[in-house]
């Protein structure tokens, strides 16, 4: 397994839908070309429900384009219907600056043109996760599918607004699992198990669905890889695009809309980030005030010491640190892990329940 560095998040900002709006509205000089007009009833032609187009029929309605407008601009993201009283969920990166400041103002776009001031319920940047209502009712969800059960193959449908087109669709597959993949800057960091795909995902894809061949959501896609050494922190599709399950978002949203807080498990270590030998390594050392091994926590219960190396975790071995904390915030609160560990030459298998922290 590998960790994702160098990912960016899928948000775009700026006016850039609106100047390719413009230009793709201007070419008309083709209306009077005498090309062949369409087949009378072609536009009729049934499609079937697990075609793309019919998986597409299906989702349309349900997504929406998010559009967040405040002092530090204009940017845009998607969404799509949780509930039919007006949840919608999106990532918490799309709306982060509504949530931060008051005179900033959200507002949700539906299939049918009608828009609608939405407020925040709730957020994560954990999870980069947050819930949306809008006073609208009789809307129709999408049903959230069991991101568990998809196989590496599968093949996916990405709905949403990238470059604020709202409406796009694209397709793929599932290209991997359980990608640990971390994104955000270094005070606001989400880490996410993802699903990844080759399905094209751009800046404003942030927050759209990714639904399988029965239209069902299995992912939130969230990020895209960024090539090494490239400066910028904007990217568009290589064909890296990373989703949160759909199993994640479905324990996130039902805490945000209860609550307004999230939760998410902890073993209570701090781990040593510059370490580069197998495994990952619990630090030896408090860093600011904060210990390497928390006292009374699951690891010190379970006998992890400062400088022990963990090795895997349910039998995944693990190589850097992030891949360790995406397996752990997978989990739930209270569910047991068994982390394989090494005190000097000794190796042995420690099972750990996992302990609660709530999420900023």
């Amino acid at each position: 397994m590998w960790a994702v560095p160098l990912v960016v998040l899928a948000l775009v900002a700026g006016v850039v839908g609106g100047v390719l709006g413009s230009r793709l509205g201007d070419d008309d000089h083709l209306q009077d070309a005498g090309l062949p007009t369409t087949v009378a009833g072609a536009a009729d032609l049934a499609r079937a429900p697990e075609s793309v187009a019919g998986i597409a029929a299906g989702v349309l309605p349900s997504v929406v384009s998010i559009e967040v407008d405040g002092p530090d601009g204009t940017s845009t993201g998607s969404g799509f219907v949780l509930r039919a009283d007006g949840y919608l969920v999106t990532n918490n990166h799309v709306v982060a600056q509504a949530a931060e400041t008051a005179s900033t103002s959200v507002v949700v776009t539906f299939v049918d043109g009608s828009e609608e001031p939405a407020s925040i319920v709730g957020r994560t940047s954990e999870y980069d996760l947050a819930v949306l209502k809008v006073e609208v009712s009789g809307l129709t969800p999408l049903l959230l599918g069991d991101s568990d059960a998809v196989v590496v193959g599968d093949p996916v449908v990405a709905v949403g607004a990238p470059l604020g087109l709202a409406g796009t669709v694209t397709t793929g597959i599932v290209s991997a699992l359980n990608r640990p993949v971390s994104a955000g800057d270094e005070g606001d960091t989400a880490f996410i198990n993802a699903i990844q795909t080759d399905a094209a995902i751009n800046p404003g894809n942030s927050g759209g669905p990714l639904v399988n061949a029965r239209g069902e959501v299995i992912g939130v896609n969230s990020a895209i890889a960024q090539p090494p050494g490239t400066s910028s922190v904007v990217g568009g599709s290589i064909g890296l695009g990373f989703a949160i399950p759909s199993e994640q978002v479905r324990r996130t949203a039902e805490q945000l809309i209860e609550t307004g807080q999230a939760t998410y498990p902890i073993i209570g270590v701090l781990l040593d980030q510059r370490y580069d030998g197998e495994g990952v390594q619990v630090s030896t050392e408090d860093q600011e005030g904060t210990p390497a091994v928390t006292p009374d926590g699951p690891a010190d219960r379970s006998g992890i010491r400062r400088g022990d190396v963990i090795l895997a975790i349910d039998g995944r071995p693990v190589t850097d640190p992030d891949e360790l904390i995406v397996a752990i915030r997978a989990r739930t609160p209270g569910e047991t892990v068994v982390l394989h560990v090494r005190t000097g030459s000794d190796e042995r298998d420690v099972r750990i329940r996992l302990d609660e922290a709530e999420a900023r």
